[in-house]
């Protein structure tokens, strides 16, 4: 399905404009179901939603969500909250391998969805998902939280005005050296975290560079590294990696990095870097190095280097991205996880019911963050086969 280059920032602006939108009278009466991540979202803020309903398996966590949303009604069994009355939108905050599962049941239920990453784990899940989404003309938003960081939003807007000139290279690095201290609970037992594919969590990564880029990832060649380890060794994704590296052709014919470690001897990171013949943005970096702007000047201004090579005049400067907070109601203009995107994600999921459109991260988006990964998995799985990514489109207007 072609877009033009127009139609896509087109699309980025009139989102910009519809977070702006002034409340309405219908209420989003949403359910959250997953009470550690699922708590940590501002349902309760924003004047067009109220949580009706909460559910978790563990009575903490549930006691959690009541606490957070002021909520009385609570469930244990996700089927019986999908039972609610007046409930019209679900959001779902559980372990991935339920993603797809759940959001297919609140669809068939007649709820919209919004759904922690990553969308599924497998091409199947996905189409089942796109399939549910196009019958029930329902809305399902994928909550990638790297999507609404400040650094990402003023990234958009720079492309959108041309600022980059054209970005031919980009990467985005998710190095997660903690999460190996959550594969196994508090008996011994192993979490659902036991041994997940890196590339199966794509979508800090390509939530930053799909969205600047405004281009798909369409091919992969991907090297996985694993030491044998026992939790390699034993994992019920028959996964052999810690960590993965694909290298990808964006649909524009340029290049992208994109690396996924759950064990590094590095500080834990989401950032990418978006390189321009105009200009490039380089996000902070965990040894303390900051978020920073490199110009080249116009045209007209190129000096020659000590070898009589004409070079760009080059300014590099330190950059605060702004907070953005001004595309949000006042009630939600509050510190968040994440980088402060999370009060965003759930903001854009309401309007997104309120007007009756598609939102930011829908299930086309959500594809075109997700599919990378499960693609570059196969493509480490067959040691760095080339393979080729299917594009399924975007949200029709």
């Amino acid at each position: 399905m072609a877009v033009t280059r127009r139609e896509w920032m087109t699309g980025i602006a009139l989102g910009a404009t519809a977070m702006r939108a002034p409340a309405s009278d219908r209420k989003v009466r949403i359910g959250v179901v997953g009470g550690r991540f699922g708590a940590t979202f501002q349902w309760h803020l924003d004047p067009d939603c109220e949580v009706v309903a909460v559910c978790d398996i563990h009575p903490q966590w549930l006691r959690r969500l009541q606490d957070v949303y002021r909520c009385p009604n609570a469930y244990r069994n996700f089927r019986e909250m999908l039972k609610h009355p007046g409930m019209n939108a679900v959001a779902i905050f559980t372990p991935a391998p339920l993603h797809a599962w759940m959001t297919l049941e609140s669809l068939k239920a007649g709820k919209h969805v919004m759904c922690a990453v990553p969308a599924g784990l497998s091409v199947e899940e996905l189409e089942r998902i796109l399939e549910a989404v196009k019958r029930t003309g329902l809305k399902y938003m994928m909550a990638e939280t790297s999507y609404y960081r400040p650094e990402i939003m003023t990234c958009m807007e720079w492309a959108r005005e041309g600022r980059f000139g054209t970005i031919f290279y980009s990467e985005a690095e998710y190095h997660h050296e903690g999460l190996i201290a959550l594969m196994f609970d508090e008996r011994g037992l192993p979490t659902w975290r036991h041994g997940f594919p890196p590339m199966l969590y794509p979508t800090h990564c390509t939530g930053m560079i799909v969205p600047v880029t405004g281009e798909r990832l369409v091919e992969v060649q991907a090297i996985g590294w694993g030491d044998g380890h026992e939790v390699l060794a034993t994992n019920a994704y028959q996964n052999p990696f810690w960590n993965t590296t694909g290298f990808f052709k964006t649909s524009g014919g340029h290049s992208c990095r994109i690396s996924v470690f759950w064990h590094v001897a590095a500080g834990g990171t989401e950032r990418a870097q978006f390189f321009g013949d105009r200009l490039s943005f380089i996000m902070e970096r965990p040894e303390g190095t900051p978020n920073t702007v490199v110009r080249i000047a116009k045209e007209g201004k190129t000096v020659l280097d000590a070898n009589g090579y004409p070079v760009g005049e080059v300014t590099i400067e330190k950059f605060d991205p702004p907070d953005h907070f001004e595309k949000l109601p006042p009630s939600m203009r509050v510190k968040t996880g994440h980088g402060n995107s999370h009060t965003f994600l759930t903001h854009e999921f309401v309007r997104s019911i309120v007007e009756d459109r598609h939102p930011s991260v829908n299930i086309w988006e959500a594809i075109a963050y997700t599919l990378p990964g499960i693609v570059a998995h196969q493509s480490a799985l067959r040691g760095g086969e080339p393979m080729k990514i299917r594009d399924y489109g975007r949200a029709p207007s």
